[in-house]
């Protein structure tokens, strides 16, 4: 029988983190992108072409939106299109560090539809597609039980912190951080954290496959304004991502 779009993903999720832990120890290649996008790796490249070759080769009729790859004219027009990060937190790859992963989506229309999420130097497996509920290494997950923003353990960034993005005031809860941005949504689906968000513009790549994670874990997941997220865009990103419970995510976004 054939194997549907999460377990494609996962065997490829799999054959992605066999080739990236085989560069940790070793040289890296580090080279910044031309367009200020950061610094890209010979492993970032390496795992790009395995996924490509793994996930297109099974469904060629998909569109592919990579952020190691050259723009796929066609994908505004397919169906379908895999939305993959080949390694998510590059700087924390390049300091020997273990929060670093691969993202891999698909979405329909506009919308993800399946996804994983693994964090190879953690032996983590993050699952989801619509319907069947979150998983970490095929075991259920589920977001926490917080009900305020005042006190709770949110991932974000200090630029999230600013004045200006909290008009009412800056609330009081206990902030932390983890360099990739999937890892982040997986943490949160996982119930590890209360919530997770962001006000900058997001990359598609980046959350698109700890999106649905979260969702199916049982969080609300947006854009900052609280705005339904749509992939595969022209553009390639969101106006930010909230992931929360119910009443946290209704104090971040409605905090204007």
């Amino acid at each position: 029988m054939p194997e549907n779009d999460l377990e494609l993903l996962i065997r490829a999720s799999r054959a992605a983190a066999e080739t990236s832990l085989g560069f940790v120890g070793g040289p890296l290649d580090v080279r910044e992108k031309d367009d200020g996008q950061g610094p890209v790796t010979a492993a970032d490249l390496a795992v790009n072409e395995v996924l490509e070759d793994i996930l297109r080769s099974a469904r060629p009729d998909y569109g592919w939106l990579s952020e190691e790859s050259a723009e796929d004219p066609n994908r505004l027009t397919s169906e379908y299109c895999f939305i993959v990060d080949p390694i998510d937190g590059t700087r924390s790859f390049i300091n020997g560090e273990k929060t670093w992963s691969h993202s891999l989506a698909v979405a329909k229309n506009g919308k993800v539809v399946a996804g994983a999420v693994i964090v190879p130097m953690r032996d983590q497996l993050y699952t989801a597609s619509q319907g069947t509920g979150a998983h970490l290494n095929g075991q259920v997950i589920s977001v926490a039980k917080a009900t305020s923003l005042q006190g709770a353990n949110i991932l974000a960034t200090k630029q999230n912190m600013e004045q200006d993005h909290w008009p009412q005031g800056i609330p009081t809860f206990k902030r932390h951080h983890r360099p990739s941005i999937a890892y982040r949504l997986c943490l949160v689906a996982e119930g590890r954290f209360d919530a997770m968000f962001t006000f900058r513009k997001s990359w598609e790549w980046d959350i698109a496959a700890g999106a649905i994670i979260c969702a199916e874990a049982g969080a609300k997941v947006s854009d900052q304004s609280g705005q339904t997220l749509r992939f595969n865009s022209a553009g390639a990103h969101t106006d930010g991502i909230v992931a929360a419970p119910d009443q946290i995510w209704g104090e971040v976004t409605q905090r204007r």
